[in-house]
C-alpha cells in the first residue's frame, strides 16, 4: 500500500458523524488514546503547576503571536531579507500544489533521489510525500512516530505524537515487517535501537533534507526546529542541501521571543520542561551545515483566515497538541476520524477555514463546547468561539432550505407565539404515546426516536413529557385560589 492510499483529505474523506462512529468500535484504539493522552496530561499538570507566571506567560504569548499576525506581512518580508543575507534562498507558494512543486523540483536540482525528513505537520497537509514519490523521490520519515506512522503504511492522529493510536506490540508487528527483522523483541530499547540502525544508514546516505519548521524568525532569518530525539539535528547538520517548507503563520518577530516559546511549547505539547534538541539554522556557514539552504514560505489558504476577524486567531497556534490531549471527543474517537492531519478542536476549526469550508463542514460540531481547550491552550486561542462562528457559517453556506436551519425556524416560530408553543405541546404528548415505554417505577421513556431526532436517541434515552406542564398547573392553582 502506498502512502496516496491512505493520505487524509477532507475532499474524500467521510464526514465525522461517520468516521466518528467507526472509530468508536475499535476498542484498542481507543484504550491506546485514553492511556497516552492521560500520560502527557498528567506530565504537562505537574510541569505548568511548577511556574508560579503560568498564566502571564499564556497571555505574553498570545500577544506574541497576536502582533505577528496583525503585522504578518512585514514580518515575512524582514525574514525573508535576513535569510537572504545570511546565505539562505527563499520561495514563496500560493498553495500546496505551488509548494510541491518547488520542493520537487529543488530536490531534482539537488541531484537527489531520495530526502531524509524532519517531522513536519505542514508537508503533511499538503500530502508531500505523495507528490515525491510521484516525482520517483524517495522520503524517509526519520522521527521515530513519525517512521512508525510511514512504515505502516498508516496516518498521522496527534500533532506531537502522531503514532499515538498504537501500542509497543503493534509497533513491533510493523517493524518486524518492514525491517525484516523477525527475532525483534517487543521492549522499548529493542524497537528504538532497530529504529536506530535503520535510520542511521539514511543519516550518512542521503544528501538532502526537506524540514518543517516550529517558528520562523524574522529578526535574524533564522528557522527554529524543536524535537526530541536528534533526528532533526542530523537531518539540519549532515546533508548538503537543506529544503524547509514552513506555512508563512510560522514567523515571530524577534529572537528574543523564543525565550516564551520555548517554555509554553514543550510544557504544553509533552509535559518537558525543555525540549531536548532545540536547533536554530540561519543561513549557509562554510564549513558547517548544508552548501544549500532554501526556505518555501507557503500560504495555502491562511491569507483568507486571516482575513476573518474572527477565526485569524486560529493562526495564532503553534501546534503543541494539548487541545487534543484535552478534548473528550477526540479522546473517544482518536485523530482519523476527523479525516485531516489536523485532529482534535485545532483540526476542527484550522480544517474547515484552510478548506474554506467547501469541505469538512461536519467539523466544528465535532465539540461539546466544554473549554477545555481554550483551558490548556498555550497561547489564549478561543477556540470554542471559533467553533461557534464557523457553525455559522456553515448553517449560511448550506442555505434556508437545509433541514438544520428550516427546524431551527419552524422552532423560532413556534416559540413566538404562545398559542402555537401550547398547540405544539399537545402535540408532542399525542406524537411520542406509541414511543413510550415504561420502567420498573413507572417511569416513561423514549429509546428510539425517527429520523434526524435519531441522533439523539442513539446513545442516550429521552424522557417522556410530563402530562401537564407547569404552566397549566399554575393556572389550575389559581383558579382553585380564586
Amino acid at each position: 500500500m502506498s502512502t496516496a492510499d491512505t493520505a487524509l483529505d477532507p475532499k474524500t474523506s467521510p464526514t465525522f458523524p461517520i468516521a466518528a462512529r467507526a472509530t468508536l468500535g475499535d476498542t484498542q484504539l481507543r484504550k491506546n488514546v485514553r492511556h497516552a493522552t492521560e500520560v502527557i496530561q498528567n506530565k504537562r499538570a505537574r510541569v505548568v503547576g511548577e511556574m508560579p507566571d503560568w498564566q502571564q506567560l499564556r497571555e505574553t504569548g498570545r500577544q506574541i503571536r497576536e502582533h505577528a499576525m496583525a503585522n504578518l506581512a512585514y514580518y515575512l518580508e524582514e525574514f525573508e531579507r535576513k535569510c537572504i543575507k545570511a546565505g539562505g534562498q527563499v520561495h514563496w507558494a500560493r498553495d500546496g500544489e505551488e509548494a510541491k512543486r518547488i520542493v520537487t523540483e529543488l530536490v531534482k536540482a539537488s541531484g537527489s533521489s531520495e530526502v531524509i525528513k524532519i517531522k513536519s505537520m505542514t508537508t503533511e497537509e499538503i500530502h508531500l510525500n505523495v507528490s515525491l514519490e510521484a516525482a520517483g523521490i524517495k522520503a524517509y520519515e526519520t522521527d521515530l512516530a513519525e517512521l512508525i506512522i510511514q512504515l505502516g503504511h498508516d496516518q498521522p492522529s496527534h500533532i506531537v505524537v502522531p503514532a499515538l493510536h498504537k501500542n509497543r506490540q503493534q509497533i513491533r508487528e510493523i517493524f518486524q515487517r518492514e525491517m525484516h527483522l523477525p527475532e525483534l523483541g517487543e521492549k522499548p530499547q529493542d524497537l528504538a535501537d532497530a529504529a536506530r540502525r535503520f535510520l542511521r544508514e539514511k543519516f550518512l546516505r542521503v544528501k538532502t533534507a526537506v524540514s518543517g519548521a516550529n517558528f520562523l524568525i524574522a529578526e535574524t532569518g533564522g528557522v527554529c526546529i524543536v524535537e526530541s530525539e536528534g533526528n532533526g539535528r542530523m537531518c539540519l547538520t549532515l546533508p548538503d542541501t537543506l529544503i524547509t517548507i514552513a506555512g508563512i503563520d510560522k514567523v515571530l518577530p524577534r529572537f528574543q521571543d523564543l525565550e516564551v516559546m520555548l517554555q509554553l511549547l514543550p510544557r504544553s505539547a509533552t509535559g518537558e520542561r525543555m525540549n531536548p534538541y532545540n536547533s536554530i539554522w540561519t543561513g549557509v556557514h562554510e564549513g558547517d551545515g548544508p552548501r544549500n539552504f532554501h526556505v518555501v514560505l507557503m500560504d495555502n489558504a491562511r491569507t483568507e483566515v486571516l482575513a476573518d476577524p474572527e477565526g485569524r486567531q486560529t493562526l495564532n497556534c503553534i501546534r503543541c497538541g494539548a487541545c487534543q490531549n484535552a478534548c473528550p471527543v477526540y479522546r473517544q474517537t482518536g485523530g482519523h476520524a476527523y479525516g485531516s492531519v489536523y485532529a482534535g478542536p485545532i483540526g476542527a476549526i484550522l480544517t474547515p477555514q484552510l478548506q474554506q469550508l467547501h469541505y469538512a463542514q461536519s467539523l466544528p460540531y465535532a465539540s461539546s463546547l466544554c473549554g477545555a481547550c481554550y483551558e490548556v491552550c498555550p497561547v489564549k486561542i478561543n477556540i470554542p468561539e471559533v467553533l461557534i462562528h464557523l457553525r455559522n457559517k456553515v448553517v449560511k453556506q448550506k442555505g434556508a432550505l437545509n433541514p438544520e436551519a428550516l427546524a431551527m425556524k419552524t422552532a423560532g416560530a413556534i416559540f413566538r407565539s404562545e398559542r402555537r408553543f401550547r398547540a405544539a405541546q399537545r402535540l408532542g404528548r399525542f406524537a411520542e404515546t406509541p414511543l413510550v415505554h415504561k420502567d420498573g417505577n413507572g417511569e416513561g421513556w423514549i429509546g428510539w426516536l425517527p429520523g434526524l431526532l435519531g441522533g439523539w436517541t442513539q446513545v442516550r434515552d429521552l424522557k417522556e413529557m410530563p402530562k401537564e406542564t407547569f404552566r397549566e398547573w399554575w393556572e389550575k392553582r389559581g383558579s382553585r385560589g380564586r
